[in-house]
C-alpha cells in the first residue's frame, strides 16, 4: 500500500486523526504536543499517528493535504489545520461547533476551562 493509501485509509476509517511527531502519550515537538494536549484535555478519541516512524508517512502527508507543516488534524475526513489554526479554533469554540457537527465527543467543560486559562 502506497503512503497516499495509507493515509487515504486512516483518515476515511478515523473520525479524529492526528499526524504529529511523536504519539499522543509523548509528543516530540512542541505543536504536536500543544494539538495533542488539547484534544486529550478535551477527552477527544482519535487516532495518533506519528510521523517520525515512516519517512513515506511524514512527506506524504504534507502532499495529501497541500500543507507544509506537521501536526496535522483532521476530522471526519476534513483536514482541519495545523497547530495554530487547532489553537485559534479552541481558544474561540470554533473546534467545539466542528466538533458538534460532526458528532464527535468531547468534554465541553475542559474545552471553557482552556478558554477561561487563555483569556
Amino acid at each position: 500500500m502506497s503512503a497516499q493509501d495509507q493515509i487515504q485509509k486512516d483518515v476515511s476509517e478515523n473520525d479524529v486523526v492526528l499526524f504529529m511527531k511523536g504519539t499522543k502519550e509523548m509528543p516530540q515537538c512542541g505543536f504536536s504536543s500543544r494539538v495533542a494536549g488539547v484534544l486529550n484535555f478535551m477527552g477527544v478519541a482519535y487516532k495518533d499517528i506519528n510521523v517520525l516512524a515512516d519517512a513515506e508517512i511524514r512527506q506524504g502527508i504534507k502532499d495529501f493535504s497541500d500543507w507544509p507543516t506537521i501536526p496535522q488534524l483532521y476530522v471526519k475526513g476534513e483536514f482541519v489545520g495545523g497547530c495554530d489554526i487547532v489553537t485559534e479554533m479552541t481558544l474561540s469554540g470554533e473546534l467545539d461547533q466542528l466538533f458538534s457537527d460532526k458528532g464527535i465527543e468531547f468534554n465541553k467543560e475542559a474545552a471553557e476551562q482552556i478558554r477561561a486559562a487563555n483569556a
